[in-house]
């Protein structure tokens, strides 16, 4: 296997710079969900905070969100809707050593990392004419890795269940270990259950796509009858299904998060509706990911990445690199994410139908290699 992660350099902390800088200030939380004026507010990378004289790594990071000191030394990161009165919340506004707060977003930079001398190049962004080819082979050999030694999270938008052939590579993919969690919404889970139960996707068959006699109202059924067995996995039950992603996930006991939105059919029973219940079980299903793959839908694409930082502290205390990436057939949607600055995201402007045919085929094609004589 020709994956290897990247290595973590952590900062020279015998630096002037770090051994002349004060301690962190901290208050106290106000009130419940009010944090204390001047709050230090996190970013993806990781942070470091000078606490009785040592520099401290908060471990579980995320965008926009303060940082509380324990009483033990531990910094956790916390959304400030959950900070509790009384907390010690960290102050300062300055991430260079001045106020005991230093950001490391050259961790994981190595050669290839390094800007041209040269200003002024094409090809800067992220756009349809853009090569793909070596993302494509950098993402399967990272999946190969990940299956082992990681945790992948995809980020799913419904346009996989309107095709019969990219639903059946993503539900193989989950079936041979390449996804250990899911995020998707109401609409993913009940058109792959229609496509499961009926052959089509919002009324139109999965494999000729062509619209059913009275198709529209397949995806209502179908969300009345999961209702009606009451859950995602009872309902495959009954009706004895057998393909699909959702069929996948339950059959391989793989979790999923479903978020729903105020326009939602039905919605299914898991489909959680509260907003904030919904955060609260992406994040933390994504504080185990150390790769998302995030397909198709723009608002969880966002979320997700708001939710998850650039690096992951292992058992061992080793960091490690979280790699993103973004498909999407719309440039804005990718740019998007890369906007916020990742050195860890890889984003590609493609059919995620396509997308996802090339990487199942990628994976197919290095395992029959791995098992030639």
């Amino acid at each position: 296997m020709s994956f290897r992660l990247p290595i973590y350099q952590q900062p020279d902390f015998s630096q002037p710079c770090f051994t002349e800088a004060p301690d962190v200030r901290v208050a106290p939380a106000p009130a419940d969900g009010v944090a204390p004026e001047g709050f230090h507010s996190t970013s993806m990378y990781p942070e470091y905070f000078k606490i009785d004289g040592k520099w401290v790594l908060a471990e579980e990071s995320r965008m926009d969100s303060s940082v509380v000191l324990r009483e033990n030394g531990r910094l956790d990161v916390v959304e400030n809707r959950n900070l509790r009165k009384g907390e010690k919340v960290i102050l300062g506004r300055t991430e260079r050593a001045e106020e005991g707060i230093w950001l490391h977003s050259g961790g994981f930079s190595g050669p290839e990392d390094q800007k041209p001398e040269d200003q002024f190049i094409f090809r800067q962004g992220r756009s349809r004419e853009t090569s793909y080819g070596r993302d494509y082979d950098r993402l399967i050999d990272l999946l190969e890795y990940e299956k082992e030694h990681g945790n992948v999270v995809w980020v799913m938008g419904p346009a996989f269940a309107f095709d019969a052939g990219a639903r059946n590579c993503m539900a193989s993919l989950v079936e041979q270990g390449y996804c250990h969690g899911l995020l998707a919404g109401n609409a993913l889970a009940t058109h792959d259950l229609e496509g499961a139960l009926l052959h089509t996707a919002l009324g139109q068959d999965i494999y000729t796509q062509q619209s059913v006699p009275n198709g529209h109202y397949n995806h209502l059924d179908i969300c009345n009858r999961v209702r009606r067995c009451g859950s995602i996995p009872a309902f495959i039950r009954e009706y004895g299904l057998g393909d699909g992603i959702l069929c996948a996930c339950v059959k391989q006991e793989v979790p999923f998060v479903l978020a729903g939105s105020i326009r939602d059919d039905g919605p299914l029973p898991e489909v959680i509706g509260d907003v904030y219940q919904a955060q609260d079980a992406m994040r933390a299903m994504l504080k185990n990911a150390t790769t998302v793959i995030c397909l198709a839908t723009m608002l969880h694409t966002i979320a997700a990445g708001n939710m998850t930082p650039s690096f992951r502290m292992l058992a061992d205390g080793s960091v490690r690199p979280v790699f993103l990436y973004a498909v999407d057939a719309d440039e804005f949607v990718v740019n998007k994410l890369l906007d916020r600055g990742s050195l860890s995201a890889t984003t590609m402007v493609t059919n995620v139908q396509d997308f996802i045919r090339i990487v199942a085929e990628g994976l197919g094609k290095k395992k029959e290699n791995r098992e030639k004589p």
